[in-house]
């Protein structure tokens, strides 16, 4: 039983990883009153140029920090055409996401000829760390070694993410601008100053969740992001809006994709149900939350 559940716990804490850097970004657009369910194109836009930026560089770091600075420049522009142009913010989500889904097709048959998987070869790989001081720690240990360097930077960021939302101004005015818009206004700050930086750090924290995808992969798959940003938005429900209530949910999202890896070889049950396995506990997440907030409400 030990043997099976060690490398699907292992597996969680990869498959986890996107999931909770998008959701992190995420949070901020929606504690500053901004739904952004851009999330899957911020997500493919980042994964495709640090893939191709990588591959033609020759350097990873110059990938990730294009594969940010184009997921941030979409960022940018959902929030300037959502804020200044006052268009619907959903609206302008979902033709991000339409329009990201084409391009990134479009770019790689321009540049490679091909439509499906491009794979790269002769990229730099993504290095496994071996920190020490993780291997001490009891029981868990074992399980939380040997992951790339996205794994660990996920868990530095949240951490970062707590301290940024309720231990400083700039936080605390950013939750503000989503819950009492006018008192900023009345002190003579500006609630869309907040929320256009709130999207600029989902598209930072996107960014670092495809790059993840595909650099770990080293290949470009179409759409390789299969629905992860949307998961992510239901992370950010599922864990309550707070920092550690998306570890939470990502960890539980993480263990249904890695169960579903290790059941299509296990199991003698059609693979397409197998696969619907982390959809099916999305649907699930979503109902049992909206039903937990209406009763909570009742109550209250």
């Amino acid at each position: 039983m030990m043997q099976t559940l060690g490398p699907i716990l292992n597996s969680a804490v990869v498959i986890m990883t996107p999931l909770l850097l998008a959701a992190t970004g995420g949070l901020f657009t929606e504690l500053s009153g901004m739904l952004n369910i851009a999330l899957e194109g911020l997500m493919l836009i980042g994964a495709f140029g640090a893939i191709v930026f990588t591959h033609y560089s020759g350097s990873m770091f110059i990938g990730i920090l294009a594969g940010i600075l184009c997921s941030m420049l979409l960022a940018s522009l959902i929030a300037t055409v959502s804020l200044y142009l006052k268009a619907n913010v959903f609206i302008t989500g979902l033709a991000a996401n339409l329009l990201v889904s084409g391009l990134t097709v479009v770019l790689s048959f321009k540049l490679f000829g091909n439509k499906g998987v491009v794979s790269f070869v002769n990229i730099p790989q993504l290095p496994l760390l071996h920190l020490r001081w993780i291997e001490k720690i009891p029981v868990i240990g074992n399980l939380l070694m040997g992951h790339n360097g996205f794994v660990y930077f996920s868990w530095l960021l949240l951490l970062l993410c707590n301290f940024v939302l309720y231990r400083t101004p700039f936080g605390l005015r950013l939750q503000a601008s989503g819950l009492h818009d006018q008192v900023l206004v009345s002190l003579g700050l500006r609630p869309a100053h907040y929320r256009f930086i709130a999207f600029l750090v989902s598209g930072f924290t996107c960014a670092l969740s495809g790059a993840q995808l595909t650099l770990n992969l080293g290949a470009y798959v179409p759409n390789i992001t299969a629905g992860k940003g949307w998961i992510a938005l239901v992370v950010i429900f599922l864990g309550q809006k707070r920092p550690f209530g998306l570890l939470v949910a990502a960890c539980i999202f993480g263990l249904a994709d890695a169960f579903s890896n290790f059941a299509q070889g296990s199991w003698d049950i059609p693979a397409d149900f197998i696969l619907a396995i982390p959809y099916i506990l999305t649907l699930v997440a979503i109902i049992g939350v909206s039903i937990y907030t209406k009763r909570k409400s009742r109550i209250g």
